[in-house]
């Protein structure tokens, strides 16, 4: 029976950066995964670029990007290991980068350039990589080491690293092993749901004619005192709504709650339409279609006849009603398209069994990063970046045979 210093299980961003980190500071490790494959969501992500990091992260307010029962139990990992430091190992590989609009951070040619750059790390540290090979069982035995039952054979280890990730998108493995495994020794877990998933609707035929339009919005959900909104992208789709902004709200709204949405949220709408009013001969639809896709325009004003005639002959309270229709649109969502178009977890492993110092859980030698734990961060690289700096913070623990 083999043993190592280390088993990582998952070889995602967070298990392969963990692996490599800890190889290189002179551990034994074992990585492991069921697939083949190597970190498809990485390879998936950014159109195939990988948004890998935020510059505009701040780990001393976590709570700006992350979600989790305790936001900030993410801040010490996010301190000591920040997008400036992974952007300066991305250099260190020769691997061109650029930044898109709020500091979001893509590979110039491919997500590959990322992957490879994760593999060589894993190589330098000298880590066995066992792939495809399945976890069947794990115990601890008498001497406080783990018991590892592969398909390779059983291995033991002082310490064993769970990266296995969340629930989302299992068209490319994803399961819930690593919750599993938390239960089995006793942790707690946050009730888990999908995050940054499109939203779906019960009217689809509404939205199917709209399906592939998009425009810049100010969406909100939640009462007054704690609402909160983005300004993002909006896509209309053949089920409902996704793009950005309603990646980002998804994340926060409640099943039975509304979207608040203004679909005009650069403009002044009433004032524009009133100056139309006075010195235009067009129709309604056609005097927005200034403002806003023009296959939207004509579909938004067939909800009301007062609409569907020249802005000359509209009456004030017509307008006004119009104005208030487009930017206070009021919605509720039926349901979200659920894991399977889900980009992040929410919940997972319950942060109060685990050391923010270490991502230690109260059972001593077993490590839970990445997306298996209730740390959820917004669209625009925020989830990678938490893998890299949990990753590096549980290394740093093994090498230096931290415990809780």
């Amino acid at each position: 029976m083999q043993t190592f210093d280390a088993v990582v299980v998952g070889a995602g961003a967070a298990g392969l950066f963990c692996a490599g980190v800890a190889g290189q500071r002179g551990l034994r490790v074992l990585l492991l995964d069921h697939s083949a494959k190597v970190a498809e969501k990485i390879r998936i992500s950014g159109g195939g670029r990988a948004n890998f990091s935020n510059r505009e992260l701040d780990p001393r307010a976590p709570h700006k990007h992350y979600l989790s029962e305790n936001p900030n139990f993410c801040r010490s990992a996010l301190a000591r290991y920040t997008p400036a430091d992974f952007i300066a190992l991305v250099q260190r590989h020769g691997i061109a980068f650029h930044e898109k609009h709020k500091g979001q951070l893509f590979c110039d040619r491919s997500a590959e350039d990322l992957i490879a750059m994760l593999l060589r790390e894993c190589a330098l540290g000298g880590v066995q990589r066992w792939q495809p090979c399945a976890v069947r069982a794990v115990r601890l035995a008498a001497d406080a080491h783990y018991e590892i039952d592969t398909e390779q054979g059983t291995v033991r280890s002082p310490a064993l690293v769970v990266a296995t990730g969340g629930l989302s998108i299992p068209q490319i493995g994803a399961s819930d092993w690593g919750h599993r495994l938390a239960r089995q020794f006793g942790l707690r877990l946050v009730p888990t749901r999908p995050g940054l998933v499109p939203l779906c609707f019960e009217d689809r035929a509404a939205f199917a004619q709209l399906a592939g339009l998009a425009l810049p919005v100010r969406i909100e959900t939640g009462a007054k005192k704690t609402r909160i909104g983005f300004n993002e992208d909006l896509l209309f789709t053949h089920r409902g709504l996704s793009g950005p902004a309603v990646l980002q709200i998804s994340s926060y709204w409640q099943a039975g709650t509304p979207l608040h949405i203004n679909l005009l949220p650069g403009a002044d709408l009433s004032q524009t339409l009133a100056r139309a009013k006075a010195s235009s001969r067009k129709q309604i639809a056609n005097e927005l279609a200034g403002l806003l896709p023009a296959r939207l325009a004509d579909a938004w004003v067939l909800q009301s006849a007062d609409w569907q005639r020249p802005i000359s002959q509209a009456s004030d309270q017509a307008l006004a009603r119009l104005t208030e229709s487009l930017t206070q649109w009021d919605i509720t969502p039926s349901g979200s398209e659920g894991y399977r178009k889900a980009e992040v977890t929410l919940g997972g492993v319950d942060t109060r069994d685990l050391s923010s110092q270490s991502m230690e859980s109260r059972q001593r030698g077993l490590y839970f990063i990445g997306e298996v734990v209730d740390v959820s961060g917004w669209l625009g690289g925020y989830n990678f970046q938490w893998a890299w700096s949990s990753a590096y913070a549980c290394a740093l623990a093994l090498a230096a045979g931290t415990t809780r």
